[in-house]
């Protein structure tokens, strides 16, 4: 079934930490919309404490880009800061008192776990729970008996978020930019790097009260994350023919959701359970039925050794360290891609990622005596038009942990998940290849597996890797290589003739 929007229908984007960000609507015709990002150093003030930082326009959070279905976007940048910058489509969301680079660049020294941030934000604003923030608190003005679509994105560094908005339910309609079967809920829980949008029906009429919305961290591992709570407003526009004071606005009475817990593994799963795509004749869920290449890989933590005469903040004097097959990957100085298509590898990579763990082991019970890693830059490299069934699974080496897997260049389908060990021999039997959920973003659950399937059919070098920032700078990632298939069509373009050598 598709989804059916009216007049009045809105459509409010948050960035939790959380961003409410671009907007795309369907389209009649497609047009070429230009937009212009100039980078900048902006100084930014949150909890009563400003710092310069970067922003894209001035703006934190960075400009909206508006778009339809099919149109062609042409985003001119121009970084005018001294570090490289990539373009993603959000900015960290969190507030650090602190510069993000340098809190990253210590705990990489020392080997420990990284500081903290100081708040979440909503559309960048903190919000009330927060020393110093009552006027730093994001408003969303709403009229009674309207529908609102709110398309949510997790944009934190290294939190997945529940998200909920007190006395209303929320529908679930999409996932990761695709149309899902819509269904009610509560709260919704949302990964780094992960996008939901949800109908909001407002009430018939003016409640004469206003609402918070909240998100907080949904928290599975060992370490420590930060264990606030951010809020922001919903707040219903005064009907015409109703006069209020500003003095009887301020005592209407202020609602606040119920969150789960913040290790509350049986609400995400429950919730991740109910995500099933449309499978309908106008949105197919082309899920590959044939499977050309069956991978196993184990993601999580592990250690490394100190260096000499340092002293090292990891378990027992390491360092910590996160990898995929025992594999912590290694950013090469040389581009992947570039190597790849100017037929210069050697040296830069190596073509021999491994299909599975080199020593199988207790995956999620009594972790092995050895935690260390192994490093290298390795690659999983595909045929073109390969079908790919990939299991992915946790491990308890330092403890069991959820996992927001994001890969680079597909999407995929969620056919099966569960706890404890990955049977080979029974759980593909309760796989789901009918309507299984389409995402590029998926959460591997704390202490079990989750499976996935796609075709390979994106010529190119493409990076898979944890969103959760810190794991992803400890090594959790690796990258993947489509080569070219046969017609014109299939094959990597070549690099324009001015572009730059990495």
């Amino acid at each position: 079934m598709g989804v059916s929007l009216h007049s009045s229908l809105k459509f409010p984007v948050f960035f939790l930490s959380f961003i409410i960000c671009c907007m795309f609507e369907h389209a009649l015709a497609s047009t070429t919309r230009h937009y212009h990002f100039q980078i900048r150093h902006k100084n930014v003030t949150r909890l009563c404490r400003t710092k310069s930082m970067v922003t894209v326009n001035g703006q934190f959070p960075g400009p909206r880009i508006l778009a339809r279905e099919g149109d062609r976007l042409l985003i001119k940048v121009t970084n005018h800061v001294q570090d490289n910058i990539t373009i993603h489509c959000f900015n960290q969301g969190e507030w650090w008192n602190a510069d993000p680079e340098a809190v990253i660049r210590q705990a990489l020294q020392t080997g420990g776990g990284p500081n903290v941030s100081d708040a979440y934000t909503i559309n960048g604003l903190p919000g009330p729970f927060y020393n110093c923030s009552n006027k730093d608190t994001f408003k969303l003005k709403v009229k009674p008996g309207k529908i609102y679509l709110l398309r949510l994105i997790n944009a934190a560094l290294n939190d997945e978020l529940f998200f909920s908005i007190a006395n209303h339910t929320l529908t679930v309609v999409e996932a990761d930019a695709v149309y899902v079967k819509p269904f009610v809920t509560n709260t919704i829980l949302i990964a780094p790097g992960q996008t939901t949008n949800v109908l909001l029906k407002t009430k018939s009429d003016y409640p004469n009260a206003t609402f918070l919305m909240t998100a907080r961290p949904y928290a599975t591992g060992l370490g420590t994350f930060d264990n606030s709570t951010v809020a922001a407003v919903l707040e219903y526009k005064i009907p015409n023919n109703t006069h209020h004071s500003a003095a009887s606005l301020k005592k209407l009475p202020l609602f606040k959701p119920v969150l789960p817990a913040r290790n509350d593994t049986s609400f995400a799963t429950n919730f991740t359970n109910k995500l099933r795509s449309l499978a309908s004749s106008q949105f197919p869920a082309n899920v590959p039925q044939k499977v050309d290449r069956h991978l196993f890989f184990t993601v999580g933590l592990g250690t490394s050794p100190c260096q000499q005469n340092q002293t090292c903040q990891g378990p027992n004097g390491t360092k910590f360290a996160a990898s995929v097959n025992n594999v912590s990957f290694i950013m090469p100085t040389t581009a992947l891609l570039q190597s790849h298509f100017s037929g210069q590898s050697k040296g830069v990579y190596s073509p021999n990622f491994p299909i599975s763990p080199l020593i199988p082991f207790n995956y999620t019970g009594t972790p092995p005596n050895n935690t260390m890693v192994s490093n290298g830059t390795e690659l999983m490299v595909l045929p073109f038009n390969t079908s790919v069934e990939l299991v992915l699974q946790d491990t308890s080496i330092l403890g069991v942990e959820s996992h927001p897997l994001h890969l680079h260049g597909f999407n995929f389908f969620v056919v099966g998940q569960g706890f404890g060990n990955f049977d080979p021999n029974k759980d593909p039997s309760n796989f789901n290849l009918v309507d299984p959920v389409e995402r590029n973003t998926v959460g591997v659950p704390s202490g079990g597996w989750v499976a996935i399937r796609f075709l390979a059919d994106n010529p190119g070098v493409w990076f898979m890797h944890c969103h959760l920032e810190v794991h992803t700078s400890w090594g959790l990632k690796m990258a993947w290589l489509v080569l070219d298939g046969i017609l014109p069509n299939q094959k990597l373009p070549p690099p324009p003739a001015d572009l730059p050598k990495c």
